[in-house]
């Protein structure tokens, strides 16, 4: 099929690469000409495994290209994408973008004498495609919804893992507005085997928000045992995780072998969770909720105790280090929220980091690719040292502090703290050391939850 989408951000730019390797003349616009060059060039502007080599692929065999003409891209195809970016301010989405979209997809739509079906892929809380979005298309267009069709069908990429998820997901979600929609849009994934589930518009918005929220509030419950754990002393929260773990209906049994879902990685501690999707997304759906008349009490300790968690992993630190850490040096392992992306929006490293400063520490910070090709304008205006080296943030230093789980990480042994460090002092944000290890040699080692 003839797809354009609008927007090459991390949805767009993943979903288009994707399409493109199904088989789809795939056309993306933006109306950055910087990121459009560097797109063309066959360079992803983020970084996500796999998606540079399937773009250089994709545009060799003349299945992708990139534009900033949306008019001409649009008469052009049979499904249009609209997939910019839905920012939480103030606690509410901002729809300033895809509002702006929606105009320019009807003034196109004017112009066109085919059937066209616009899919929203932005994040919008329920009722935005349908009262916001179609009354736009409608208006600009001249014609009435059904003349083109309406789909809203959420995304469900787990950075790191995204271009998988992508190629091989695990269930579409098709939100229509009449059946010809929905049938138009899922001939896109003819070919590929999954539940393909049809419904409302507003059903499928909110279905995107629910699973975030589920996955985010396992990890705040998670945090909040963790620090059951800590107060209570004498427990180690992996310990009770491992237990947690293996009730069967979390990791049942298949032809006699032990299944462990990814839903476990959810259901364990640690110093937070970051990203594009979960912090605004919670906090679009309480916004979302308390406009409707409902207090989410759940989804709002939610986001409170991850908000707070990160605090934790410095409160360790000053406890570690007799509650002083004025002129101290503090290595700062991993700014990405997570391993194998370079994303550090809402990275728990960033609250860590203004503890630290706020002690009079001095931070010498690390990660294998947030500074790989140049400084984020975020860590710029803070007075810390960017490491090029684990070694370079280790030496010398009075404490460390792991946010990110880097596998180039998870490989350090204990003789490396004790090369580098003057006393080692080890607080591990993640848990992906061997505490006993640790203390045997000679480490002061503090995990979240033990």
């Amino acid at each position: 099929m003839k797809i354009v989408i609008i927007g090459s951000g991390y949805v767009g730019l993943v979903t288009g690469v994707s399409l493109s390797a199904m088989g789809h003349d795939v056309i993306c616009v933006d109306n950055d000409k910087n990121k459009l060059a560097m797109v063309n060039r066959g360079q992803s502007p983020f970084y996500e495994k796999g998606v540079g080599e399937l773009l250089k692929k994709v545009i060799r065999q003349k299945r992708f290209i990139v534009t900033e003409d949306l008019e001409g891209s649009v008469l052009k195809s049979e499904v249009v994408y609209i997939a910019v970016g839905t920012p939480t301010i103030n606690n509410k989405i901002d729809l300033t973008a895809i509002k702006k979209v929606s105009e320019q997809v009807g003034k196109a739509l004017k112009k066109s004498k085919k059937y066209h079906v616009v899919v929203v892929k932005s994040t919008v809380v329920p009722g935005t495609t349908g009262t916001v979005i179609k009354p736009i298309l409608e208006k600009f267009s001249g014609k009435k919804a059904g003349v083109f069709g309406l789909c809203m069908n959420p995304e469900f990429l787990r950075e790191g893992t995204a271009l998988e998820d992508a190629l091989h997901p695990d269930r579409v979600v098709i939100g229509q507005i009449d059946e010809k929609s929905g049938k138009a849009f899922a001939k896109i994934y003819a070919n590929v085997d999954c539940p393909k589930i049809f419904t409302g518009l507003r059903t499928a918005e909110l279905t995107k928000y629910a699973s975030n929220a589920l996955l985010a509030t396992l990890i705040s419950f998670s945090n909040e045992i963790a620090r059951i754990a800590e107060t209570a002393g004498g427990i180690d929260v992996v310990d009770v995780w491992k237990g947690v773990h293996l009730d069967k209906r979390l990791s049942p049994y298949h032809a006699g072998e032990r299944v462990r879902p990814g839903i476990l990685s959810y259901i364990f501690s640690g110093c937070g969770y970051g990203g594009s999707c979960f912090p605004k997304d919670t906090k679009a759906l309480a916004s979302y909720a308390k406009e409707i008349g409902l207090n989410v009490q759940l989804v709002n300790s939610v986001i409170d105790i991850n908000s707070t968690q990160p605090h934790r992993v410095v409160w360790h630190l000053k406890s570690a280090l007799g509650n002083n850490l004025k002129n101290k040096k503090i290595a700062v392992l991993g700014i990405a929220f997570k391993p194998d992306t370079d994303d550090i929006r809402e990275s728990p490293a960033f609250p860590i980091i203004e503890s630290l400063l706020g002690e009079g520490a001095k931070i010498s910070a690390h990660d294998p690719e947030v500074f790989k090709h140049k400084i984020p304008e975020e860590l710029k205006v803070l007075p810390i040292h960017f490491s090029k080296t684990i070694a370079e943030a280790l030496k010398n230093a009075d404490g460390v502090i792991v946010v990110t789980a880097w596998k180039q990480y998870k490989d350090l042994k204990p003789a490396i703290f004790k090369q580098y460090m003057k006393k080692p002092v080890v607080i591990d944000g993640r848990r992906i050391y061997d505490k006993a290890a640790f203390s045997k040699a000679g480490i002061l080692y503090k995990g979240i939850g033990a």
